[in-house]
């Protein structure tokens, strides 16, 4: 099975084995759930770039932080189900 995802601008190629995970239950909704967390990821480090005042810059560190998390998260459930991408070789896309 193979899905197109766009990851920072560029779409990727990505390739599901099916072996992992016979059923492919979630693996589609994975790959948009690992695409809105990049999108949020992004969109955290954009209003970080626009931050003013200490409590706004406290705010976007924080959402830095957790849309991180929540990225790094969803790409190690995507590779245990076998989900492979040349972006995602070397850690995650910085």
């Amino acid at each position: 099975m193979g899905v197109r995802l766009r990851l920072g601008g560029r779409e990727e190629a990505v390739a599901i084995s099916m072996q992992s995970n016979p059923a492919g239950i979630g693996v589609e909704e994975l790959l948009a759930e690992i695409q809105e967390a990049h999108r949020d990821w992004i969109n955290a480090q954009y209003h970080f770039e626009h931050a003013t005042g200490d409590d706004h810059i406290d705010y976007a560190v924080f959402a830095i932080e957790a849309a991180q998390k929540r990225y790094e998260m969803l790409l190690r459930q995507a590779k245990r189900l076998g989900a492979v991408s040349p972006a995602w070789k070397g850690g995650v896309p910085g």
